[in-house]
């Protein structure tokens, strides 16, 4: 195994644990979180405050950087652009997140412990994937008439 495969399978698995022990797995905590007009829940807050923190002191650091830690080369930061992609996709996303109770992370993990419900997420997930080009073609095509 090379170091960068070796690298990946410790991030993942750092990152899965960390889902499993703040509870992001839990489908009725996260939707308690998002349902800020109901039952809220907000211990959530802290799993994203304590993720913001870390990735600020990464993207200063990487900032400064021409390539990884491993020596594969940085790409250039994209300009930030607000546009209906970031719109829609970010409706989408917390529709999906707050219907289901999963993000992407959390499917992988909740599909490992063989809950039919995260098999089903996950299997939806990469279906939407394959459709995602070209609903973007179509989306795309609308917005710029």
């Amino acid at each position: 195994m090379t170091r960068r495969n070796l690298f990946a399978a410790l991030s993942c698995g750092l990152f899965g644990a960390g889902l499993t022990v703040s509870g992001m797995i839990d489908t009725v905590k996260v939707q308690g979180w998002l349902d800020i007009f109901g039952d809220w829940n907000p211990t959530l807050a802290f799993v994203l405050g304590g993720a913001m923190l870390p990735m600020a002191i990464a993207w200063r650091h990487a900032a400064k950087r021409t390539a990884s830690v491993l020596g594969t080369p940085l790409p250039e930061r994209p300009a930030p652009r607000l546009g209906h992609n970031l719109a829609l996709g970010s409706f989408l996303f917390r529709g999906g997140w707050g219907l289901a109770g999963l993000s992407p992370g959390p499917s992988l993990a909740s599909a490992a412990f063989g809950g039919t419900g995260g098999i089903i997420f996950l299997l939806s997930m990469i279906a939407g994937m394959f459709a995602a080009p070209a609903m973007r073609t179509r989306i795309d095509r609308i917005a710029e008439a």
